[in-house]
């Protein structure tokens, strides 16, 4: 049965830190570059929502957040999160993702994957990880996708978002099986970019 508590995690100049109240003027910086929170396809805050949207996410139960930092820099790039823990049956999720836009079809996102899927798998003994996402947010499926999660189905009317209109959310997922493969090619991927 697996135990998921926060930790930090480092690879290829980008860190996965615990996210914390601290995180709340590199988090609203990061929202503001792209002025993401006017997609009505994510769960990106507004600027001046930010504390608020930390605080949930460390209050919510069966999430483990973590902001996501340039290590050269300094720079908080966006956040992720694990998610849906189910101990009993050793699943767990990777959600709740955003980055600056200027981060974004980098190699940060396929860095902060890689981490949480290696520790998902290698260090936690998950036989499953999950993944999902907005059934009109193309470019979060494609990302998805590129990594090599297979896509499991739809959940029709299932979330609202945040302009009171419904969403379907796509679901995807990695078996502990198909990890090997996926993480050798993660690897060669980050190699590439």
């Amino acid at each position: 049965m697996i135990e998921v508590a926060p930790v930090t995690l480092e690879l290829n100049g980008v860190r996965l830190e615990p996210l914390a109240a601290a995180h709340a003027d590199g988090l609203r910086g990061a929202a503001r570059d792209g002025e993401l929170w006017k997609l009505r396809i994510t769960s990106v805050p507004e600027p001046d929502q930010v504390e608020r949207y930390i605080a949930a996410a460390l209050d919510m139960p069966g999430r483990v957040a973590f902001a996501v930092i340039d290590i050269a820099s300094g720079a908080v790039m966006g956040t992720t999160s694990y998610h849906d823990i189910v101990p009993a049956i050793d699943r767990i999720e990777i959600g709740w993702t955003w980055y600056a836009k200027s981060r974004q079809r980098s190699h940060v996102n396929t860095s902060c994957k890689l981490m949480l899927l290696a520790h998902a798998f290698d260090t936690l003994g998950c036989m499953l990880v999950g993944l999902r996402t907005d059934n009109f947010n193309f470019a979060s499926q494609a990302a998805i996708e590129r990594l090599g999660a297979k896509r499991d189905g739809v959940l029709r009317h299932h979330a609202q978002r945040r302009d009171g209109t419904v969403r379907d959310t796509v679901m995807y997922s990695i078996a502990h099986g198909e990890w090997p493969e996926i993480k050798a090619q993660l690897h060669d991927k980050l190699k590439q970019d």
